[in-house]
């Protein structure tokens, strides 16, 4: 992957979405629009922070290459150079999976 040319501002991150299933667990193959939406992906850019109500900035507790879990209609999407992201708050985030 290329180095992203978008920079998330305050508490957003970009998730790079892993891939939808093509294959149930019992073998068979999913046309494009029986797909589930993922909910799971992996961190690409991290934006510095929100600004408390006391002025402070509180760092993200997620960083670029983390595995993590979101909800299934969270962040906006978009497409740069091909690829698809989503763009999303950072308490839109589930989990980190470890």
């Amino acid at each position: 992957m290329s180095k992203l040319n978008l920079k998330p501002l305050a508490d957003r991150v970009i998730v790079k979405p892993s891939e939808a299933e093509e294959k149930t667990k019992g073998g068979i193959i999913l046309p494009d629009i029986a797909k589930e939406k993922p909910i799971e992906g992996t961190i690409v850019a991290v934006g510095p922070g929100k600004v408390s109500d006391d002025g402070k900035l509180v760092k993200p507790e997620v960083k670029v290459g983390d595995k993590v879990l979101y909800g299934k209609y969270s962040g906006t999407e978009v497409t740069v150079e091909g690829e698809e992201y989503l763009i999303m708050r950072e308490s839109d985030i589930f989990a980190i999976i470890a």
